[in-house]
């Protein structure tokens, strides 16, 4: 699984014109999944990113977790995190997960964050997105499950 991370200011995703997802301070979280990942991805990442020190303490240093700083995570599923375009002007999307097992390790990978006690709002699976942020810092980084 693969994520990238921005730590936000404030944040949204639309469906249809309609805000389905929104927080203030916090992360957004764009969730990628590959044909070979399993529910031991999903736990990790929901582990590591909630514990990954990107806000900053009184110091202005980057020292605090988003548990430790507060806030709330949006969290979009994005199957492009996989596309290839080292071939070509097309990116190809061959190394995403099928749509069933993306979801399903996706909504494990949420499930976790919930379970570790972060407010988490979504996207919709699968739908055309529109997704607002402010990016504080800015913070952007991307975590791999793959290399631990």
């Amino acid at each position: 699984m693969r994520v990238v991370l921005q730590r936000s200011g404030k944040a949204s995703v639309k469906v249809n014109d309609r805000i389905i997802g929104q927080i203030d301070r916090g992360l957004v979280l764009l969730v990628g999944v590959t044909h070979d990942d399993t529910e031991e991805d999903a736990v990790y990442l929901a582990e590591k990113i909630g514990n990954l020190r990107i806000f900053e303490d009184e110091n202005e240093k980057m020292n605090l977790s988003l548990n430790d700083a507060g806030g709330s995570i949006l969290s979009v599923s994005q199957f492009t995190l996989y596309g290839d375009c080292r071939k070509g002007r097309r990116p190809n999307f061959m190394a995403a997960a099928k749509p069933d097992t993306a979801n399903r390790l996706y909504e494990k990978f949420n499930a976790k964050l919930r379970e570790n006690g972060f407010t988490v709002e979504t996207g919709e699976f699968g739908a055309m997105m529109e997704v607002s942020l402010v990016n504080d810092g800015p913070v952007t980084l991307i975590v791999d499950s793959k290399e631990r």
